[in-house]
This record gives C-alpha cells, sequence and structure tokens, in this order.
C-alpha cells in the first residue's frame, strides 16, 4: 500500500502529496520513466491539458462519465 501524505492549504484544501522515499523507489521500479514523464511532452500540450482542466473544474457539471461515451459507441 502507498503510505502518502495530503498536503493542505489554511482552507483545507488538498494542495500537493507528499510520497515517502520508500514509496517513490517502488514506483520508479514499476514506471521507470516517471521521472522523465513530462520531459517528452511539449509545453503548447501542456498549456491545452491544463486549460481543459481548468474548464472542467469551473463547470463540473459538464463532465459526463466515460461509461456514457463507451455505451453510445
Amino acid at each position: 500500500m502507498l503510505a502518502k501524505q495530503v498536503i493542505t492549504d489554511q482552507q483545507g484544501i488538498p494542495m500537493g502529496v507528499f510520497i515517502p522515499m520508500q514509496a517513490w523507489k517502488t514506483l520508479t521500479l514499476q514506471y521507470p520513466d516517471i521521472e522523465n514523464a513530462d520531459s517528452d511532452i511539449p509545453q503548447w500540450e501542456k498549456d491545452f491539458i491544463d486549460k481543459r482542466l481548468a474548464m472542467a473544474e469551473q463547470h463540473p457539471e459538464r463532465l459526463r462519465p466515460i461509461e456514457n461515451l463507451i455505451n453510445a459507441l
């Protein structure tokens, strides 16, 4: 089991996660490219993803379960 600590701000809003070194080592063994995961993604794509995530946060009522798409196909 991955022991983690969620770091929150003064209002209790999650801001980050602390992962103990042993858990991180286990993750890097299972996913050897994890430390370089974002180095292959162009900045324009990161910006696009950030924009879409912000839109989803601002309009959660527009989100639909993936099962709806799969069933429609």
